[in-house]
């Protein structure tokens, strides 16, 4: 934890007080400068400020990164899937450089956790989601999962597929989304955050999800 926090405070210290602000006033070679030699995990400078300066010409294209997000989104869309791919090809055409670790796509396959936490955090409002985009459905949004997410919902019988991919993403979403259609990732922070806790990573929990819990998923039980 202490390297996490460690690393957003050099991430965002170079933004100030108003992020957009010092992304509007600055030029592609300073934003490089801001980041030389920062790294956290597999995630180097040089991709950090190439992102940042695909945002920087998005905002400035588009407004904000509410409206390019939403001008993806399809009428037919049964998920946030196909507009977050546009949304991804659009910030991929406007960085610099590649930036891959930052810029998943679906299109690709990847379970996309980091850009689909990010459509949680901004669409959904509550105690724990912030939701400063109203225009776009929540009843749309992909679990964003990991391993901890992937451990519980094999133990609820929401998936038995064996890789946290975008397949099983969307297979656990719609399990999800039985009990809250309109709200399908409403169970995430609280259910990954359990995922965490050492005692759901017992033997007794690996025996269930040897066995494979009895699937719930296209039951005719009603819930609440």
């Amino acid at each position: 934890m202490a390297q996490i926090l460690a690393s957003i405070d050099r991430a965002l210290a170079p933004l100030g007080p108003s992020p957009r602000a010092s992304l509007d006033a600055a030029a592609t070679r300073r934003i490089e400068g801001w980041y030389a030699g920062f790294r956290h995990r597999f995630t180097a400078g040089h991709e950090l400020s190439a992102l940042l300066t695909a945002v920087k010409r998005a905002v400035a294209r588009h407004g904000t990164l509410e409206a390019l997000f939403r001008s993806g989104i399809g009428p037919d869309d049964h998920t946030v899937l196909p507009a977050l791919a546009r949304f991804v090809d659009a910030l991929r055409a406007l960085a610099p450089r590649p930036c891959p670790s930052l810029l998943s796509s679906p299109e690709d396959g990847s379970a996309c956790k980091r850009l689909n936490l990010y459509l949680r955090w901004m669409a959904r409002r509550d105690a724990v989601d912030p939701g400063p985009w109203r225009g776009v459905d929540r009843a749309l949004l992909v679990v964003p999962l990991d391993t901890h997410l992937f451990r519980i919902g094999k133990a609820l019988g929401l998936t038995r597929r064996r890789q946290a991919d975008l397949a099983t993403a969307l297979e656990i979403t719609r399990g999800f989304a039985l009990v809250s259609p309109r709200d399908p990732v409403r169970y995430d922070f609280c259910l990954t955050r359990l995922g965490i806790r050492p005692e759901c990573r017992s033997r007794a929990l690996e025996d269930l999800l040897d066995t494979g819990a009895p699937s719930r998923v296209g039951s005719s039980e009603t819930y609440d």
